[in-house]
């Protein structure tokens, strides 16, 4: 197993890529504290965005597990506004979960992963943090963001062994986007035709490639936006 003896968060964890990304770390052999909203059914239910709240869930992973290995930033949410309608408070609502509260998070973890020995961040951000759409102003702000952060973390923590990267997903079916292809399959269909796989991704597929950043295996990865998309961005 390739995470025996870690302790990991993962945030977004009550269903979709964080659900996934939580329960493949279990079999692997990781203790993990799973984080989504009130009602979500995860070991904490908490806004992640609340005021001190990422302290909250750093200090109770410690608590419960006595180290802390590995962070998965998974929670986010979207938007779809065009630019000149954003209001301030929607604009502000995006990059308070999607771009305030994982820095803050991993600001908070640091030093357990210091103590870890072998630290490792994912931060989940986006293909669109790379590029863009009609409405997208916000939700691509804060995924860039993302992106640069951890590019920083990665400079600055690789003293202490500790690697962080980001995962950027395509069109992948999760909470947010099943409920929509499914209401629309002409709007999946194109979707799965812009990858080159011809497909939809899964939450597997992101689950799957955050192990490897988290494992013994990503060791010498650091500083890596890693594209999980089907090969959708090849078309734009």
């Amino acid at each position: 197993m390739r995470l025996q003896g870690k302790a990991a968060i993962v945030t977004g964890s009550g269903s979709g890529i964080g659900k996934a990304t939580a329960e493949l770390f279990v079999k692997e052999g990781a203790r993990v504290l799973t984080v989504d909203l009130p009602g979500k059914d995860t070991g904490l239910e908490i806004d992640i965005a609340a005021d001190g709240a990422p302290k909250t869930i750093v200090e109770t992973a410690f608590k419960q597990f006595g180290r802390l290995d590995i962070v998965v930033n998974n929670a986010g949410i979207g938007s779809n506004q065009l630019a000149e309608e954003v209001e301030r408070e929607a604009w502000d609502r995006v990059l308070a979960v999607n771009l305030t509260a994982p820095f803050l998070i991993c600001q908070a973890a640091i030093p357990h992963l210091r103590d870890s020995g072998a630290g490792r961040i994912i931060n989940v951000a986006s293909v669109m943090a790379e590029g863009t759409d009609y409405g997208l102003s916000a939700y691509c702000a804060s995924k860039a963001g993302v992106a640069g952060f951890t590019r920083t973390l990665a400079l600055e923590l690789g003293k202490w062994k500790i690697t962080a990267n980001y995962l950027l997903p395509g069109a992948i079916r999760t909470g947010m986007t099943t409920p929509l292809w499914d209401a629309r399959p002409d709007v999946a269909d194109i979707w799965a035709k812009k990858s080159v796989l011809r497909r939809l991704g899964e939450p597997e597929d992101l689950a799957k490639a955050a192990l490897f950043l988290a494992s013994d295996d990503g060791a010498f990865v650091t500083g890596h936006g890693l594209n999980v998309d089907g090969g959708l961005m090849l078309r734009v």
